[in-house]
């Protein structure tokens, strides 16, 4: 199915041309209809584009009448531009049908959008990093992203470890928020922090040593967020490194740590984060968790 995309740079620069150009030929090959943002390839010290450039580029995106507006790559930007994103722009554009997708710094604007519109957005791939690899891309991530393009996709599963088997059905129903540990933490305390209780929290991210992982949940648990969520879903935590100062501190250790913190349940493994298998997640959305034995399931239906 063919749709408008509207592709477009709201927070680091893109150092990798290449991989961008691949990833948008790529969409082009599935089929869709793809244009760049003038700006998609700015450069102003490490942004893609000063702080104006890219808050005129979101601007286009939320105007351009696209189906998809994703983004290039994340980083580090979009945390700055928040007091002056067009709340009312982005609304009206998810309104009419627009799906805005991304992740890592990405997080920021969802949240954001969240909390001030109460939209939904959606946590999936980005051009450079997930089309435009130099392999081929992941199938079970270009096939997410097919069935969100098509408005087929409706939920997502996965296989827990088997050391969390379920052992008692359990089921929890709730807004699914959340995305990239680090940018969200730093929301803690501001008016683009969610304010979503009896939800389910999904958490992510990359280059962060467990120990940083447990201070960021710290924050999350001691301002009262984790206690309101009915689940905990933890996606990858990647490229870290271990140094012989942890003497058996490892990322179990903060996951355990994290199950005597809260009553709600703790599960793992799910498919999401800086790993080229990643399904797409509707951030803002009504969502069903199910889990019996080692199967886990999110399911939600149409979303709009």
């Amino acid at each position: 199915m063919t749709q408008r995309i509207y592709i477009y740079s709201p927070s680091s620069a893109v150092r990798n041309t290449a991989a961008v150009r691949r990833g948008i030929a790529r969409l082009k090959a599935l089929g869709h209809e793809v244009q760049l943002d003038p700006d998609v390839f700015a450069t102003h010290m490490r942004f893609a584009g000063d702080d104006a450039t890219r808050l005129a580029g979101i601007e286009r995106a939320a105007a351009s009448g696209a189906d998809i507006a994703i983004i290039t790559r994340g980083g580090y930007g979009l945390t700055r531009l928040l007091p002056a994103l067009p709340y009312k722009k982005i609304a009206k554009a998810i309104d009419r049908g627009m799906k805005f997708v991304g992740l890592s710094d990405f997080t920021a604007f969802q949240n954001a959008v969240l909390a001030q519109t109460g939209r939904v957005s959606w946590s999936g791939p980005a051009v450079g990093e997930d089309f435009g690899v130099e392999s081929e891309p992941d199938e079970i991530m270009q096939a997410c992203f097919e069935d969100l393009a098509s408005g087929q996709g409706e939920g997502t599963g996965w296989q827990l470890p088997t050391s969390e088997r379920v052992e008692r059905p359990l089921q929890a129903k709730g807004v699914l928020w959340g995305g990239n540990l680090a940018v969200l933490s730093a929301l803690a305390g501001t008016p683009w922090m969610p304010q979503v209780k009896g939800g389910i929290l999904f958490l992510e991210d990359v280059h962060e040593h467990p120990y940083r992982i447990e201070r960021m949940l710290t924050q999350l648990l001691y301002t009262g967020v984790l206690q309101k969520q009915k689940a905990i879903l933890l996606g990858h935590f990647t490229n870290w490194v271990p140094v012989p100062h942890d003497k058996g501190f490892k990322l179990k250790t903060v996951i355990d740590w994290l199950r005597q913190q809260v009553k709600a349940p703790v599960l793992t493994g799910l498919p999401f984060g800086h790993v080229p298998t990643k399904v797409c997640l509707p951030v803002g959305a009504n969502v069903t968790l199910a889990a019996e034995g080692r199967d886990a399931f999110l399911l939600w239906g149409h979303t709009h």
